[in-house]
């Protein structure tokens, strides 16, 4: 399916509470996940089988995948606000205005940032960095479109890098 670059505002917030003390940060939601109202919607997304693979857990609805989040005091949100974008591809991506994060870290236990990808990670350190003075742990990328990484291995890097089971 063909796309043309549109500009859209993110659609949903993040989730966080002051507990939080990992932020996971995405670049920016794809369309299946925009049309599902929350994060790593499109079926064929890693992150939440990787996440019920490492904790041993079932994640079967937002409800459910929010209380883990906050159970394991893990924030997610996106690293983009809004932008210029085709579909779903990173790489599409222009005229970035970046999430608030600095906010958020500042009203939160937050001490580490893992950023889901090389877009995201970029687009932290270049915009919100330099508020958080926190650096990012770039992590391969749980996308569809990574698929050069398989499961396994996706659970055995980020399993290193999230809080302990």
């Amino acid at each position: 399916m063909k796309y043309m670059i549109t500009h859209v505002c993110h659609p949903f917030s993040p989730v966080w509470d002051s507990e939080s003390r990992v932020l996971v940060l995405g670049s920016f939601p794809s369309v299946r996940s925009r049309e599902e109202g929350f994060y790593y919607g499109h079926p064929r997304n890693r992150f939440w089988p990787m996440l019920e693979r490492i904790y041993g857990v079932t994640l079967d609805s937002i409800e459910t995948r929010k209380s883990f989040l906050l159970e394991h005091r893990i924030a997610l949100w996106d690293s983009i606000a809004e932008c210029d974008i085709e579909g779903s591809g990173d790489s599409t991506i222009r005229n970035v205005r970046a999430n608030d994060i600095a906010a958020l870290v500042s009203a939160s236990s937050v001490r580490r940032i893992l950023a889901n990808g090389t877009s995201a990670c970029n687009v932290y350190m270049k915009y919100v960095y330099p508020d958080t003075g926190l650096g990012a742990v770039r992590l391969p990328s749980t996308s569809p479109a990574n698929a050069a990484w398989r499961l396994e291995d996706l659970i055995r890097v980020w399993s290193f890098q999230l809080p302990p089971v």
